[in-house]
């Protein structure tokens, strides 16, 4: 008899995707997060993985704002260099919009970077902040916005690991 994953795709649900992964490729593309996605399609669980290298400036495709709001659920993965990528931010602020206002579950993964460093927009993410601030001087909505959307998803219970 086989187990089936609450994940499995006979759960007719009306998602495309069971988890949507949200990370910094330059941080964690071709290691951690290549990991966990592999690790998932194997338990059978349909994962969203953005494969495309994205250029500096450009914006989130209608087809990554489809795949965000066709997933059941997102993880995000925290890393150190994580909102120095506008990308991230909007896509973080798309899952919060997409997934977690439907009662969907959001998990943040925070990899080698305490957590309270995002919640609190502290250390790194403080002076990557005060560049978008500086960049982004007549959009100061648009920083709010991610500044809440990473204080919201860091407030949320899930994991930490660390290098090592």
């Amino acid at each position: 008899m086989t187990e089936e994953s609450p994940f499995s795709p006979s759960f007719p649900y009306g998602w495309t995707y069971d988890i949507f992964l949200n990370f910094r490729g330059e941080d964690t593309r071709f290691g951690f997060a290549r990991n966990l996605y592999e690790a998932l399609q194997q338990k059978g669980i349909h994962t969203f993985l953005d494969d495309e290298r994205l250029r500096k400036g450009e914006k989130i495709t209608p087809s990554l704002l489809k795949a965000i709001q066709e997933s059941r659920m997102a993880i995000t993965i925290f890393s150190r260099n994580y909102a120095s990528s506008t990308f991230c931010l909007d896509e973080l602020f798309h899952i919060l919009e997409h997934i977690n206002k439907k009662g969907r579950l959001v998990l943040p993964i925070f990899y080698d970077v305490d957590p309270s460093e995002v919640r609190h927009q502290r250390k790194n993410y403080r002076e990557v902040f005060a560049q978008h601030e500086k960049r982004l001087r007549n959009d100061k909505e648009k920083v709010q916005k991610w500044r809440q959307a990473l204080q919201d998803v860091a407030n949320l219970s899930g994991f930490h690991f660390k290098s090592g």
